[in-house]
């Protein structure tokens, strides 16, 4: 308990003293993660929403693979994006290794099936009648998809809410691809990792209840957004 007490004391003392190096660490993350997760939003809703809209040959086995990548462990999307990147990979000639931008792509791969899985499931349980019924009142096609992502907004700001948790979280794909290096792509869960390695209990709690607010106050904020009540 002493050793709990003693890093709520020092991560209070890092914010409030504006720790040079934990206030970076801190926005590289917010950057990071929030870079990931607009990337994931805009693939996942869009492609989530026609997969859900549309019946095609190998629909359910797509579905399956997206909702599998849900639960994909994000080592295994660190090891494929490092191969990518590489010297010698496909991507290689982008020279990225090691950099914010690959912990970006890393992320972005982990957070995208899960905001493709709830945006699917999320349009496919509005009533299936509601689409005729917009379009019978004159809508075009885009408006009726408009209208039917207004409609599932609940869950679909789930979804992002789900997508930045499991990428602000993430620490497995950001040390493969990011390399973990101070002042430059070092983020709250690798530098998390690094200290408790050292015996820095202290200072890992420290980053550990930092890392904790940051994720309540960013989801907070969407939960305002989520639960606002409807104009009557």
């Amino acid at each position: 308990m002493e050793l709990i007490f003693e890093g709520i004391l020092k991560a209070f003392q890092l914010l409030f003293t504006f720790n040079r190096e934990v206030l970076g660490i801190t926005w590289l993350s917010l950057q990071v993660s929030g870079a990931a997760t607009i990337i994931s939003v805009l693939i996942g809703i869009s492609t989530g929403t026609v997969v859900a809209l549309n019946h095609f040959p190998g629909k359910r086995f797509l579905v399956s693979i997206v909702n599998t990548g849900m639960g994909l462990p994000p080592v295994v999307v660190g090891l494929f994006v490092m191969i990518f990147l590489w010297r010698n990979g496909p991507l290689g000639f982008l020279g990225i290794l090691y950099t914010p931008a690959a912990m970006v792509i890393a992320q972005a791969a982990i957070a995208t099936p899960i905001v493709m899985g709830i945006t699917i499931a999320a349009i496919q349980n509005l009533p299936p009648k509601l689409r005729l019924q917009i379009l019978s009142l004159g809508a075009t096609r885009v408006q009726m998809v408009g209208f039917l992502l207004r409609e599932a907004r609940l869950p679909l700001l789930a979804a992002i809410m789900a997508g930045f948790g499991g990428v602000i979280s993430e620490v497995g794909a950001s040390i493969m691809v990011g390399g973990n290096i101070k002042g430059y792509s070092r983020v709250l869960t690798t530098a998390t990792v690094m200290e408790s390695g050292m015996g820095n209990f202290d200072m890992a709690i420290a980053l550990g209840i930092i890392l904790v607010l940051l994720t309540f106050l960013v989801n907070y904020l969407l939960t305002l957004i989520q639960q606002r009540e409807r104009p009557r």
